[in-house]
This record gives C-alpha cells, sequence and structure tokens, in this order.
C-alpha cells in the first residue's frame, strides 16, 4: 500500500512509499482512509525539526489528522464494516504515570506517551491503518469528509472543557462574552463552539484571507483588527490560537476581573520584553487565570465528534480550503495565502 513516509530528522525526506500493511498488533480494526488532515505539526516534522520512528524502525509514516472506513471489526467494538471513523493520536505510557491510569493521557506526567505520525508510532497517512477499539472514535457520516476536522476540534473540545471546569471555581460565574486571536482551523473551531454555547463571540485577526471575512459574518462573530490593546471591551474568556508571543503578552490584564484564558496556539521562540510585575498584579488582583492546553483524550474526541454533528456543514466545508489527491500529496505542505484547513483526499 502507499504511505507518506520520512526520516525523521532528516529534512526534506518525506516520499510517496510501498509499505506492507498495517500489522495486527495496531489494533484489530482494519480501516480505509479517506481523508488526511494536514497541519503546521505536520510541516515541522517534515522539514527535520522533530519526530520519532516506531522502535526499530528508520522511518516514520506521517499523519495524525485522520479519516477513514471500517472494512474490518470484531464483534463487541461498537463499529461495522462502512462506519466512518477517526484515530485518536496519544496513546498512554507504559508505566503508566497517574494520569495516563485513568484515560487523561492527554495529562500525561513522565513523557513516555506515544503519538500516531508523531513519536514512536506510524501515523495514519497511509492508504490502510489500524486502530484498537478503545482509540477509534466513530464519526457521523453525514459529515462526510468533513469529519476529517475531528482532530484539531477535539484539541479546542479539550481547551473549552477545561476553561469551564476553572470557571466553576465561582458560583457567580455567568460568561458571555469570548475573544478568540487567530483564524486559522483552530480558531475558527473554537468561535464555532463559542457560539454552540450561546456566546457573544469577537475574532481578533491580521492576516486576513479573502473568505475570512465571509466566515465570521456566517457564523455570527463580531470581527477586530489590530492589537488586543486597542479593543474597546473586556472577555470573559479568551481562546488563544496564534502562539505569537506578542498576543500571548497583550493578553495580561486585557480579560474581565476573574477571566480565563487559555494558550491553545504554539509559535516560535523570540525573546521580547515582559513586565512580570503587571502580569502578577493582574492574575492575584483580579482572580485572572492564564493556561495552557495541548493534545485530547477519547472524552474531547467525542465532544469533538459533538460538536461537528450539531454544526452547519456548509459553513464547516468552508473551513477546508483545498483537498490534494495522494498522488500529489507534496502540495498539501505546501504553504497558500488563502489556506485555512488543506486535506489529503486518499479517494481521488
Amino acid at each position: 500500500m502507499r504511505a507518506i513516509t520520512l526520516l525523521p530528522g532528516v529534512p526534506n525526506s518525506a516520499r510517496l512509499d510501498e509499505i506492507p500493511d498495517p500489522p495486527i498488533t495496531d489494533g484489530p480494526i482494519l480501516i480505509r482512509t479517506l481523508a488526511l488532515g494536514v497541519c503546521g505539526t505536520d510541516r515541522e516534522i517534515v522539514s527535520g525539526i522533530y519526530g520519532e520512528a516506531p522502535p526499530g524502525a528508520d522511518r516514520l509514516v506521517l499523519g495524525h489528522e485522520s479519516l477513514g472506513e471500517v472494512i474490518e471489526a470484531p464483534a463487541g467494538s461498537g463499529l461495522a464494516p462502512g462506519d466512518h471513523v477517526v484515530g485518536i493520536v496519544r496513546r498512554p505510557d507504559p508505566v503508566p504515570c497517574p494520569a495516563c491510569a485513568v484515560g487523561e493521557w492527554d495529562m500525561c506526567r513522565n513523557g513516555r506517551y506515544t503519538e500516531r505520525g508523531i513519536k514512536g508510532r506510524n501515523g495514519y497517512g497511509a492508504e490502510r491503518f489500524r486502530l484498537e477499539p478503545d482509540f477509534a472514535v466513530k464519526a457521523d457520516t453525514a459529515l462526510g469528509p468533513l469529519a476529517v476536522l475531528t482532530e484539531p476540534a477535539s484539541i479546542v473540545a479539550k481547551a473549552w472543557d477545561q476553561v469551564e471546569r476553572i470557571g466553576k471555581r465561582s458560583q457567580s460565574w455567568q460568561p458571555r462574552r469570548l475573544l478568540v486571536t487567530g483564524s486559522g482551523p483552530i480558531g475558527l473551531l473554537a468561535a464555532m463552539m463559542g457560539k454552540q454555547r450561546g456566546w457573544e463571540v469577537h475574532i481578533l485577526d491580521r492576516g486576513l484571507g479573502s473568505s475570512k471575512p465571509a466566515l465570521f459574518r456566517d457564523l455570527g462573530a463580531r470581527h477586530h483588527t489590530g492589537s488586543i490593546a486597542n479593543l474597546k471591551f473586556d472577555p470573559d474568556v479568551v481562546m488563544e490560537c496564534t502562539g505569537a508571543p506578542e498576543v500571548v503578552a497583550g493578553l495580561v490584564g486585557r480579560t474581565a476581573p476573574g477571566g480565563i484564558a487559555c494558550l491553545v496556539g504554539l509559535g516560535g521562540d523570540h525573546a521580547m520584553q515582559f513586565d512580570i510585575g503587571r502580569f502578577n498584579r493582574s492574575l492575584v488582583l483580579d482572580n485572572d487565570v492564564i493556561f495552557g492546553s495541548v493534545n485530547a483524550n477519547h472524552a474531547h474526541y467525542r465532544m469533538a465528534a459533538d460538536a461537528l454533528a450539531r454544526a452547519d456543514k456548509d459553513w464547516l466545508a468552508r473551513l477546508i480550503s483545498r483537498h490534494v489527491p495522494l498522488s500529489r500529496w507534496q502540495e498539501a505542505l505546501q504553504r497558500r495565502s488563502d489556506d485555512i484547513k488543506v486535506v489529503i483526499d486518499f479517494t481521488a
């Protein structure tokens, strides 16, 4: 079967290979790949920044944003041939740590977890893959190829879950205003989930593509440009999806009292001045919270699948800016100014 493979740590070593069918040790559920989402993580792995092949292997099968159709599944798995499924990315460490032991491998404490297509396990960028029942998430077939958005949506679902848990520290917490910084797939899905909760949603984005203003408008979100400092309101919750240090620094003191800012984006490293005293005063005097969130566990994938099933399908479809056939997979890794989410189509 065909698969996108690479030598981890070796820039531009990715290629379309012929590899054996997935081993049964990967799980009893055999799946035909329908689509594979591409994100910045994939581009960084291809550029050699990180990535780890499975034990005893030289090459890693790329891809962690999956969508497939079940070919065969064991009795009792809850799946049958023809079902659409998404594979969970992370696997718990073998010790396990206290978090992994209770199914919260997204909160792994010792770093010995593995991740499909990223760290120590082959990914989903092959024509077929296998899954363990506990790591297969059934998708609504009515979504069709849009279910490939489940993995990025799971990241946002976890962020929302954590925000709402933190908010419950106060019995009087009645948030209504959300600010999303950044309008990539994560930002747009965060805004969508905010609207599903009935919130007033604001999106701050300075690098707009031609299709984004209409996306904001049709979602019912208000668009802002410029810096956070120029905003005329104080949000109750911020979903920071850019990872830009200057944007993160600008969050300090900009939420309403008792506000919560969740850092979901991850940007590059560069030095900048930061007023740690102001940071301390703001958080202490206003009971503010700023925290980071990454990855997702099974519960978050289910939340994501439910959110996508409730979403407007026409709006969701506009998040996928390009469908690239597997034979031209390299094009999916090349950024274009109007890209939102690029998907490799394994059925073309």
